[in-house]
């Protein structure tokens, strides 16, 4: 569901930790422990590993010492923010296998970009390669579904302005939910980059206001931590 994900879309080239969601049901919960277990996996970091935590926000970090998987970070979360539900997310998920038969199991381009709406300035430009992506692999078979995401996701106003060049009926219903569209329709370049940009802005304070009790519940399990060290 991170970096790793954005690897495999071709979105990135590198990712020094593995990104997890996890349905929250004890029996996966128990499965989950004995991978890392097999991994000699520790916690480095609050919170603990407790369903709770998780329920409410938090991811749970840790740092693999098993031999081939050594020095590996892997963070793991049972909830997104203003993302559906993990039953949701999976029935929409995209599958890769690989020579071997192996299968990996990505959140698929839409809900990854919704994932990397993050306060970080160095998602959004991963965001905007995703969409891209996506509008090149798909655009000889654009279903109202698909352009409605690209309307409502992309990034670069050259697009914008191509989408609502090659879709204006669509464009029109999505301004409602966009309203830079109408820049995009205009062809205001300039104007357009801005509102960009000041949507970015807005999607990160909404980050920042989600994560902040989290934060400061964190700092509490900092402070209860140190009590019993102490």
């Amino acid at each position: 569901m991170g970096g790793q994900a954005c690897v495999f879309y071709g979105a990135a080239q590198v990712s020094k930790d593995i990104d997890l969601l996890v349905l929250a049901e004890q029996e996966n919960f128990t499965r989950l422990q004995a991978a890392l277990a097999e991994l000699q996996a520790d916690r480095i970091a609050v919170p603990p590993f407790d369903p709770a935590a998780l329920a409410r926000g938090h991811a749970v970090h840790f740092r693999c010492r098993a031999p081939g998987a050594d020095g590996l970070r892997v963070d793991v979360m049972t909830r997104l923010r203003a993302m559906p539900e993990f039953r949701v997310l999976w029935e929409r998920r995209t599958t890769f296998v690989d020579g071997n038969g192996g299968e990996y199991h990505l959140l698929c381009i839409p809900d990854l970009v919704q994932a990397k709406k993050t306060q970080r300035s160095k998602d959004w430009p991963v965001i905007e390669l995703l969409v891209t992506i996506h509008y090149r692999e798909h655009a000889h078979a654009a279903t109202d579904e698909r352009v409605d995401f690209w309307l409502r996701e992309a990034r670069t106003p050259e697009l914008l302005v191509d989408l609502c060049r090659l879709f204006p009926t669509r464009a029109a219903g999505v301004t409602a939910y966009r309203p830079l569209l109408r820049l995009a329709c205009e062809r205001s370049l300039d104007d357009l980059r801005t509102a960009l940009d000041a949507e970015v802005r807005t999607e990160q304070a909404r980050d920042r206001d989600y994560w902040e009790p989290l934060r400061r519940e964190l700092e509490q399990f900092r402070r209860e931590h140190r009590d019993r060290q102490g």
